[in-house]
């Protein structure tokens, strides 16, 4: 079974019978997957302007399916008025976490940075000392 992940921004004048409709009308182009979990972001405000809207309503699906993904799947996202955007991942079976959102920020909390080294006597005395330029000399133009 493989596993996938599809983010979905959405217009903001949609309504949540409207929203939910078209979630499962998504669902049908890929032949009914098995749907792992279903995440709704909520409406954020776009960086930039998408097909005239300032803001977008995210949606997640992380689904399981036993067959290939259809191959006229893409463009037809692509071509329906609801869907702002989209973004389709294939993810690994052993994966577990999911791979966008706001974990990376707690990721990064917990481990060391690389900065927070302490240098070796070696890198402060490569540090210390000045590199040397060869300086190329200038040649005048002689008419």
């Amino acid at each position: 079974m493989r596993a996938y992940e599809l983010i979905l921004i959405l217009r903001p004048t949609l309504k949540d019978e409207e929203r939910k409709k078209l979630v499962s009308t998504v669902k049908d182009f890929l032949g009914k997957p098995e749907v792992v979990k279903e995440d709704d972001w909520g409406q954020k405000t776009l960086a930039y302007m998408i097909k005239k809207e300032t803001s977008g309503h995210y949606t997640r699906l992380m689904l399981e399916m036993e067959t290939d993904i259809p191959q006229d799947f893409e463009k037809r996202l692509i071509t329906h008025d609801g869907i702002l955007r989209h973004l389709f991942l294939r993810r690994e079976e052993n994966e577990k976490k999911p791979s966008v959102k706001a974990e990376a920020p707690k990721a990064m909390a917990s481990k060391p940075s690389a900065s927070a080294k302490v240098p070796t006597d070696k890198a402060k005395k490569a540090a210390s000392k000045p590199t040397k330029q060869k300086q190329k000399p200038i040649k005048q133009k002689s008419n």
